[in-house]
């Protein structure tokens, strides 16, 4: 994904995707400043969508939202679908959550998804004492995940520690701002409010 586009996305699905970090939650955001698609026509009234169209727009909301190439997302629909004993959209919901690099962005050792991605594949990130390239990873309760010490001094971490003291993860996370550390507690689920995107939507999308 191009840098140049992300305001244009946000703009375009009417949805702050935090591309940006601090500047996409902040009163300077594309999604604040213009609140319309982008484009000569923004402005205008759109047509309402057919029931495809509102299918490819949670698909691709979902994509942006967690930093996933449409193969990708397809993969994790279809490994939902293989989870018994949730509803399709629960385990969608947990797969796309226990993702690694949204883990590193739910505990606030990233400012998004994207940093997250890089950080883990930079090599910033451990897990279980070990470090961990594969932002795709899925964590478990009782996992243990942290910024590696000898990075903690490195420029796109270096201010980490006053921003942990104020961050307060999903309830399924457990973060310690002292020592730059979380912990899993449970599996995420739908009582943790975090994703207001129309899941059943995505899937129906994948099942054409």
């Amino acid at each position: 994904m191009k840098l140049y586009a992300t305001s244009r996305i946000s703009r375009r699905f009417g949805e702050r995707f935090i591309f940006k970090a601090e500047r996409d939650i902040s009163p300077k955001a594309a999604m604040v400043r213009r609140p319309y698609p982008p484009g000569v026509h923004g402005k205008r009234r759109s047509r309402g969508l057919s029931e495809f169209g509102m299918e490819l727009v949670e698909k691709q909301k979902i994509r942006f939202q967690y930093g996933l190439s449409d193969s990708g997302l397809k993969r994790v629909v279809e490994a939902a679908g293989h989870i018994r004993g949730k509803t399709r959209t629960q385990a969608l919901l947990e797969l796309l959550e226990r993702r690694l690099d949204n883990a590193v962005y739910r505990l606030g050792l990233a400012g998004s998804r994207r940093i997250a991605q890089h950080l883990i594949s930079y090599g910033f990130i451990s897990m279980n004492g070990k470090s961990t390239k594969i932002p795709s990873r899925l964590v478990r309760p009782g996992d243990i995940i942290s910024i590696r010490e000898p990075k903690r001094t490195r420029g796109i971490v270096a201010g980490l520690a006053v921003h942990l003291k104020k961050h307060t993860p999903p309830g399924w996370l457990e973060l310690n701002a002292e020592s730059w550390t979380g912990t899993v507690k449970r599996l995420p689920g739908e009582e943790d409010g975090v994703l207001p995107m129309n899941l059943s939507k995505v899937i129906e999308y994948y099942s054409r």
